[in-house]
C-alpha cells in the first residue's frame, strides 16, 4: 500500500482493516523476551477494557500519527512512549473512548476525523488491560495542545519513519534483578517498545500489504 499522502489511502486502509487481520501472534518479533505470548491472553479475571487511537493525518511526503511520551511520574508505564488512549467508560463504544481519550491528552482532534476500523485487541498484562487499537484519519493535521498532566512530549513520526529498518533495535531492561532484551523502534531518540510497538507492528504489516 502506497503510504504517500494521497486521497485514496484512507479508503484503501478501511478496506484492508475489514479483512482478516495479521493478529498479535504475527508480531512476536516486537515482544520482549520472557513475554511468552502473554499479549495474546488469556487475560486475568479482573481485566479492564481500554482503547487507543492511531490517528493518521497527511504530511508533505507521508502520513503521520501522534505518539505521546508519558510523564515519568505516572504510576503506569511512566516515561514510556504510548498511543493516546485509556479506559473505556460505561456506555461508550471502543471508538468513542479512543477518540475521547485522544482529545483529553492532545486537544480536540477536529470534526473531520473519521474512523477506519480497528486492529487486534492486545492484553497488556503489566497493567491488566485489554486494549483495542482504533484507526482513524484526519484530512489535515490536528491542532495538538498536549495536556501536560498526561503528556511529557508529543512525537509525530511518519509511516516512513516507522517502517525504516535502520530504526529497529533492542535494549535490556532489569526487573527485580531479572534482565531481558526488549525490541524497539527508535524515533527522535525515543525507544518505542512493549505493547505500543506490537500494535504498530500489526498496523505496519497491514499498511505494507499489497
Amino acid at each position: 500500500m502506497n503510504t504517500s499522502p494521497d486521497a485514496n489511502f484512507p479508503e484503501l486502509l478501511r478496506q484492508r482493516l475489514a479483512q482478516p487481520l495479521p493478529g498479535i501472534g504475527a508480531c512476536s518479533d516486537f515482544e520482549p523476551e520472557l513475554c511468552y505470548g502473554r499479549h495474546q491472553g488469556p487475560p486475568a479475571h479482573d481485566v479492564r477494557q481500554a482503547a487507543v487511537l492511531l490517528l493518521l493525518y497527511p504530511g508533505e511526503t507521508s502520513w503521520h500519527l501522534p505518539l505521546t511520551v508519558r510523564p515519568a511520574a505516572m504510576s503506569s508505564h511512566g516515561g514510556q512512549v504510548s498511543l493516546p488512549g485509556g479506559l473505556i467508560e460505561p456506555g461508550e463504544t471502543v471508538e468513542q473512548a479512543a477518540l475521547r481519550e485522544c482529545c483529553e491528552e492532545l486537544g480536540e482532534a477536529g470534526s473531520d476525523v473519521q474512523m477506519l476500523g480497528s486492529l487486534s485487541p492486545i492484553y497488556v498484562f503489566a497493567s491488566n488491560f485489554v486494549v483495542t487499537p482504533c484507526v482513524a484519519w484526519s484530512p489535515t493535521r490536528p491542532r495538538f495542545e498536549p495536556n501536560p498532566h498526561e503528556v511529557a512530549n508529543l512525537l509525530e513520526p511518519s509511516l516512513v519513519d516507522l517502517q525504516d529498518p535502520d530504526c529497529r533495535g533492542s535494549h535490556v531492561i532489569d526487573r527485580r534483578g531479572v534482565q531481558f532484551r526488549v525490541p524497539h523502534i527508535v524515533y527522535d531518540q525515543h525507544e518505542i517498545w512493549g505493547a505500543t510497538s506490537v500494535i504498530l507492528a500489526e498496523f505496519l504489516q497491514i499498511v505494507g500489504s499489497r
